[in-house]
């Protein structure tokens, strides 16, 4: 009998998870939509998500003038 393979999460896959618990701490939302609209590959014997939330936080636009003149 063949022992069944196992799947780890990557860390890309680690971070993307805790970037989505952070989006939904900060906009006091709920997460499970947000691990539902996750998608997976694997590669290797890791779990890989293609699409990772993104976390924006109040950060003003920093115009390209401000970054010379510093």
């Amino acid at each position: 009998m063949t022992e069944p393979q196992h799947t780890k999460l990557s860390k890309q896959a680690v971070g993307a998870l805790m970037m989505a618990l952070q989006k939904s701490l900060l906009e006091q939302a709920d997460i499970v939509p947000m691990l539902k609209s996750l998608k997976f590959k694997e590669a290797g014997n890791s779990l890989f998500i293609m699409n990772p939330p993104i976390v924006k936080f109040g950060l003003e636009e920093v115009k390209e003038e401000d970054v010379e003149n510093a």
